[in-house]
């Protein structure tokens, strides 16, 4: 291929960039550099084509041109082409990969080997479902992974799922003057076994109400009021943070993640555990 043409290809593949036309944009990167894959700016070529794959959602070929553009990226200055090549990888499960990627990224990511679990700290996580939208609280695994420890709305998800999420930021919240960003979710990538169910509560105080929610995440599972605000719960929060959820007295909607049997005798168990005040009726699964 002679320059020439390759500086028109590029060029049509800059317009469909900016047009949102990925796979023709990927496809004539693609055809430049295989004859080209080591000119002075082939570096932002790779990484350009990897990302309109990303945005594909087809992921082989996001991992493939993404490893290209890494390994002609600046390693521990939070270079982009990693952060890309880390999600190709993780959804991909290749974990070696992937924890190259972050470390050329620039994060510390503990020694071992297989799949990242033990990343740490939360973020808000805005599902897609369908168009659908919601924003949940979620533990972060990896840098792109983390589990949703919310009790979802949406129908069809659920407390506990792991789902990818994109990179960048897309709003935030703040908790107790902290900030916490809100990133978009790509994929699911592990569902939960836990069904949703709702259920009515009485109690006296808000106090008998948190001694529920807490004994419901005693055991791993959730347990929410199913109209409240979605805040970030003590069971969840890192550090010295306060829960911020409001809590009150009298009849209340909750939404729980558990088994049903197993929600049955937790409920049973708190209902029976003061002599008057506390009660529940009406749970059934959701969706």
């Amino acid at each position: 291929m002679e320059k020439s043409e390759a500086k028109r290809l590029l060029g049509r593949a800059q317009d469909a960039f900016d047009a949102g036309e990925w796979q023709e944009c990927a496809e004539l990167y693609e055809q430049v550099l295989a004859h080209y894959p080591d000119e002075r700016r082939s570096e932002v070529w790779w990484y350009d084509a990897a990302l309109a794959y990303k945005f594909l959602r087809d992921w082989p070929k996001a991992y493939e041109l993404g490893r290209e553009a890494a390994a002609r990226s600046p390693r521990g200055e939070s270079d982009p082409a990693f952060w890309n090549l880390g999600i190709a990888a993780t959804i991909l499960r290749e974990w070696e990969v992937a924890r190259d990627a972050w470390r050329g990224f620039g994060f510390a990511v503990p020694d071992g080997e297989g799949e990242i679990t033990d990343f740490g700290g939360m973020a808000c996580v805005r599902l897609d479902t369908d168009g659908e939208r919601e924003v949940v609280w979620a533990r972060r695994l990896c840098p792109t992974r983390a589990r949703v420890v919310n009790v979802p709305v949406t129908t069809g998800r659920r407390f506990g799922e792991i789902v990818v999420h994109d990179g960048e930021p897309k709003g935030e919240r703040v908790v107790e003057g902290e900030t916490y960003y809100v990133f978009d979710e790509l994929m699911l990538f592990e569902d939960s076994r836990l069904p949703t169910l709702n259920v009515t509560v009485n109690v006296e105080r808000a106090a008998d109400l948190e001694e529920l929610i807490s004994l419901f995440a005693g055991r791993d599972f959730g347990a929410e009021p199913a109209s409240g605000v979605r805040t970030l719960c003590a069971c969840c929060s890192e550090g010295s943070h306060e829960q911020t959820r409001s809590l009150h007295a009298g009849a209340q909607q909750l939404a729980l993640a558990a088994p049903e049997a197993e929600a049955r005798q937790l409920l049973d168990a708190w209902a029976g555990a003061v002599a008057i005040g506390r009660s529940w009726s009406g749970l059934q699964p959701v969706g």
